[in-house]
């Protein structure tokens, strides 16, 4: 028999999680130690438990969960983390793959998906969907920070794309989804990211790299 998998699931609807954890206590081999909508409490079950495997929401809150990824990988290294997001997961692969994450899965993905996306990582397989390799995803670029690149995320680099086009950040919060509040966040780890103070600063030097072609994904 399997050895049984300790599962966290951090989330952002609890009926959801609900339905996930009977989903997965199906299978002999799988227990969920944890559930929360609160990204302390799941990083707190995450030291406590160190779980074999954390689903995790993309969206949580107010904002994405690329920093929370890493954070959760630097804790515990071995922890698989399956991302499952509603937006399309091709777009996010390389910038999730990147920061440590095993997998992708959409919400509206089947109970044999999941299963089968834990049940490869147990022997070191990540899945996933026919559509994406027929899309040519592979290979992964290597990290931007080693060739010198922009260490932007997905969103970051979104948000910065809308600014050189001159889009308000009312506008931008609403295209993502998150509070105004939540772009001015964004903007203080851009232009840390970018080594520059100001709005104009970071469009220069945004502007700059993409001319050149240079990857700015991290």
């Amino acid at each position: 028999m399997n050895e049984v998998w300790r599962v966290v699931i951090i989330g952002s609807q609890p009926t959801s999680m609900l339905g996930t954890k009977l989903i997965l206590e199906e299978q002999k081999d799988l227990v969920v130690e944890g559930m929360t909508a609160s990204e302390a409490d799941g990083m707190r079950m995450v030291e406590d438990l160190l779980p074999n495997v954390v689903l995790l929401d993309y969206r949580l809150q107010d904002q994405t969960s690329e920093e929370l990824l890493e954070r959760i990988k630097q804790m515990s290294p071995s922890t698989h983390v399956i991302i499952v997001t509603d937006n399309d997961g091709l777009s996010l692969l390389q910038s999730l793959i990147s920061r440590g994450a095993s997998g992708l899965l959409s919400k509206q993905s089947s109970t044999f998906q999941l299963i089968h996306m834990i049940t490869g990582l147990r022997e070191g397989i990540a899945s996933l969907p026919l559509e994406w390799v027929r899309q040519g995803v592979w290979p992964l670029a290597s990290s931007s920070m080693n060739e010198g690149g922009i260490s932007l995320s997905e969103t970051e680099a979104f948000i910065m794309e809308r600014i050189v086009q001159g889009i308000t950040y009312d506008k931008i919060a609403s295209e993502i989804q998150v509070s105004r509040r939540s772009i001015d966040n964004y903007l203080r780890k851009i232009y840390v990211k970018l080594g520059v103070s100001t709005r104009a600063q970071a469009i220069e030097k945004y502007a700059l790299y993409t001319r050149h072609n240079r990857q700015v994904y991290a």
